[in-house]
């Protein structure tokens, strides 16, 4: 079988999305700033879990010498599955989702796991209780068992009414989806209700629930990571036949940022070192308790000049949460539009954090601010910058009208600079 795929011209950046097999429905990740991409060394590109190519147009960039691959679906690739809990008339205020200390009684969630604090995570106890609500989705199934498969990719249930969280790149530019259940042969036809590709999440729902009781997974609470403590990402990596695949690893760091190929970036990420592979896209990160703490995404690969191992990405509840809200106004018709600011960006060379202003267009809150090329900004709203991508993730997540304080290093000094935000040009 071949993979229809061609690598991105590898003068792009050294971040790439994971290999994806035949049949693999877009990996596009666009994610609309008014900030430049970054400045990046010269890329490196490499397949994770050896499927394929990556898909032009779907890399991401950073600035170091490996390569990341979104942990894409093909015809030999899965999604990690998480499971989230609540349905319609049983989610949480907060997000409309079930977390583990509200649910309420005879909610069907997915079975709790009993956590030992200090003690190995019980990996079999967690992807039995997790399995239930981590089904594979399908884009662009072929009409006949012979035909080129789809792209495979996996979502999370998150309630009853057959709601499902996967990534955004598992069903772009696809024109139909469909979900297979745990413990079933056959696949659901399900439709997209909304996406992101901004922050590459996407919202999905079953349309054929056939009296299926579906089990909603756990989300955990926001802040409810812990750097070292021990995770499970499970999903159908390589698209392998039967059950999930299971692997364990820690939570290796707290609030990373990849930048995506038209200037966005996705901000808070949880690195870990749990084996993610091609397939494992829109699958979970699964704590000692059987709760989600993220939303696999990506994975680092090495290179003849690099080495990466055992570097992969998944977006936090605390940045997914705040976009299921957004993806559910959207399919109920508001979609959400973004600040724009009015600035183009470069990282720093010299060592230090926080992203050097470039250029600052005209009538823009940029200029009205006060922003100068040649500023470092450190912080927005008190939270600090570490490089350009970070500057970007912060600005692509407010909203036009918001006022934001902005830090800039001038000629050594700091500078609180106040902006308010309008809405991005269309142009």
């Amino acid at each position: 079988m071949t993979d229809p795929m061609t690598p991105p011209d590898a003068s792009e950046s050294p971040w790439a999305p994971p290999a994806a097999t035949a049949g693999e429905s877009s990996v596009s990740l666009p994610a609309p700033s008014d900030l430049s991409p970054p400045v990046s060394p010269p890329p490196i590109a490499g397949p994770a879990g050896g499927a394929g190519a990556p898909r032009s147009g779907g890399r991401w960039k950073k600035v170091a010498a490996a390569a990341v691959v979104i942990a894409a679906a093909g015809a030999v690739g899965g999604v990690i599955g998480a499971t989230i809990a609540g349905d319609d008339d049983s989610r949480a205020s907060s997000g409309n989702v079930a977390t583990a200390d509200s649910s309420p009684a005879g909610s069907p969630t997915a079975a709790p796991v009993a956590a030992t604090s200090g003690r190995p995570i019980d990996v079999a106890a967690v992807a039995e209780a997790v399995a239930p609500s981590v089904v594979t989705v399908i884009s662009d199934l072929t009409a006949t068992p012979l035909g080129e498969p789809g792209a495979i990719g996996t979502g999370v249930i998150l309630g009853s009414d057959g709601e499902i969280l996967t990534n955004a790149h598992v069903v772009d530019g696809a024109e139909q989806v469909h979900v297979r259940l745990a413990g079933e042969t056959e696949p659901r036809a399900a439709e997209v209700l909304a996406t992101d590709a901004g922050n590459d999440l996407a919202l999905i729902q079953l349309t054929e629930l056939g009296g299926v009781d579906l089990v909603p997974a756990v989300l955990a609470a926001a802040d409810d990571v812990a750097l070292g403590e021990d995770v499970v990402a499970i999903g159908f990596a390589l698209d392998l036949d039967g059950a999930p695949s299971v692997t364990r690893g820690i939570v290796s760091a707290l609030d990373r940022t990849l930048s995506t190929p038209d200037g966005g970036a996705l901000d808070g990420l949880i690195q870990t070192d749990a084996a993610i592979s091609s397939g494992n896209s829109g699958g979970p990160l699964v704590n000692a308790s059987g709760e989600v703490i993220g939303i696999n995404t990506a994975v680092a690969t090495g290179s003849m000049t690099t080495a990466a191992n055992n570097v992969g990405f998944a977006i936090s509840m605390a940045e997914a949460l705040p976009v299921l809200e957004q993806l559910r106004a959207a399919a109920a018709g508001e979609p959400r539009q973004e600040g724009f600011f009015g600035v183009s960006i470069v990282d720093r060379t010299d060592g230090g954090q926080g992203a050097v202003i470039r250029e600052v267009s005209d009538d823009t809150p940029a200029t009205e601010a006060g922003i100068r090329a040649g500023d470092i900004v450190i912080a927005v709203d008190g939270q600090p910058v570490v490089g350009a991508t970070g500057l970007v993730a912060a600005i692509r997540d407010l909203e036009p009208g918001d006022e934001v304080t902005v830090t800039v290093l001038r000629d050594g000094d700091p500078h609180d600079l106040t902006a308010t935000l309008t809405t991005r040009p269309t142009d």
